[in-house]
C-alpha cells in the first residue's frame, strides 16, 4: 500500500543518514506499533542523558552502534530490519506503555504479531557485545549480520611495549640471567595467571557483560549477579581479590610452619593466615550461595 511504502521510504531515508534511528513516542507509535508493517525493528530502550548516570547504557550503546553500522554498510543490507533507539528522556511515554522499568533493554518488534518473551534480549545473561546481539538478531529475524569493528591498535601496541620491556631487561642483564631460573618468580607468575583465569576474566572477554547493574528506580547498584548463568565484571574483580586473600592466608600458614623465624612472628603469621582463610572463604561461599539458590552450606556468615 501507499502508506506502507511511505513508512519504509522514511525509515530508509533516516537509516541512510544514521544507522540507528532515534525515536520518540510519536515515531514509535507510527512506525512500530501502527500497521501496516512488513519489516522488523530492533529497539534499544536506554537512558543516555548524564543526569541518569547509566554507565552501562553508554557501553551498550557503543556496541549497538557497531552492530547497526555493520548491517547498514554490509552488502546484504535490505529494508527487512531497522535499528532504532528510544531514550527515556525523549520517550518516557513509550517506557510507560511497555511497563518498562530498566535500561538498557533490547526488544525485537517482528513484522507480524506482538513481541514474544524471546523477543526481549537477555542482557544480563548474554552481555551486550555486538557479536552476541548479532546472534540474537539472527535468531529472531533470520538476518545474519557479520560484525565489523573499527580497528583497535591498543592491544598490539601494549603487547609490543611489553615484549620490548622484557627484551630490554633481558638485554641489560644478559650477563646474569639467574632470575630466569628463580622458582619464586615462576611460581608467582603461574599463581597470578591461575587467579585471573579462575575469576572469570575469560568469560568476560567472550560475553562482554556490563560492569555492574544500576536499578533505575531505586538507584541501587548490584555488583553480584543473582543468577548462576551470568556475572558482572565487578563480580570477577571481587572474586579475584577474595581468592588472592585466601591464597595469601595459605602462604602465611605454610611459612609459619616451615620458616626459621622466631616463635612469636610465626604465631602472628599463623593467626593472620587463619583469619584470612576463614573470613574470605566465608565471603566466597556467601557469593556462591547468592548465585546458586538453595545451596545448603555456609561458613561464619549466611
Amino acid at each position: 500500500t501507499t502508506l506502507l511504502s511511505e513508512k519504509v521510504g522514511q525509515l530508509m531515508d533516516w537509516t541512510g543518514k544514521r544507522s540507528v534511528i532515534r525515536m520518540n513516542g510519536e515515531k514509535f507509535r507510527r512506525f512500530v506499533k501502527a500497521p501496516p508493517r512488513n519489516y522488523s525493528v530492533i529497539i534499544m530502550f536506554t537512558a543516555l542523558q548524564p543526569q541518569r548516570q547509566c554507565g552501562v547504557c553508554k557501553q551498550a550503546d557503543e556496541e549497538y552502534q557497531i552492530l547497526a553500522n555493520s548491517w547498514r554498510y554490509s552488502n546484504a543490507f535490505t529494508n527487512r530490519v531497522f535499528f532504532a533507539t528510544v531514550d527515556f528522556d525523549e520517550g518516557s511515554d513509550v517506557f510507560q506503555m511497555l511497563n518498562m522499568n530498566s535500561a538498557p533493554t533490547f526488544i525485537h518488534f517482528p513484522a507480524k504479531g506482538k513481541p514474544k518473551k524471546s523477543d526481549t534480549y537477555e542482557l544480563q545473561v548474554r552481555g551486550f557485545a555486538a557479536e552476541q546481539l548479532a546472534r540474537w538478531v539472527g535468531d529472531r529475524t533470520d538476518v545474519q549480520i557479520r560484525v565489523i569493528r573499527p580497528p583497535n591498535y591498543a592491544g598490539p601496541l601494549m603487547l609490543g611495549f611489553l615484549l620490548a620491556v622484557i627484551g630490554g631487561l633481558a638485554y641489560l642483564r644478559r650477563n646474569n640471567l639467574e632470575f630466569l631460573y628463580n622458582r619464586n618468580v615462576w611460581a608467582f607468575s603461574a599463581l597470578c595467571f591461575c587467579l585471573i583465569m579462575t575469576s572469570g576474566q575469560m568469560w568476560n572477554h567472550i560475553r562482554g557483560p556490563p560492569y555492574a547493574h544500576k536499578n533505575p528506580n531505586t538507584g541501587q547498584v548490584s555488583y553480584i549477579h543473582g543468577s548462576s548463568q551470568a556475572q558482572f565484571v565487578a563480580e570477577t574483580h571481587i572474586v579475584l581479590l577474595f581468592n588472592c586473600a585466601v591464597t595469601l592466608g595459605m602462604v602465611l600458614l605454610h611459612e609459619a610452619a616451615t620458616s626459621d623465624m622466631d616463635i612469636g612472628k610465626r604465631k602472628i603469621m599463623c593467626i593472620g593466615g587463619i583469619c584470612l582463610v576463614m573470613l574470605f572463604f566465608s565471603w566466597l561461599l556467601s557469593i556462591f550461595r547468592a548465585k546458586y539458590h538453595g545451596y545448603p552450606y555456609s561458613f561464619l556468615m549466611s
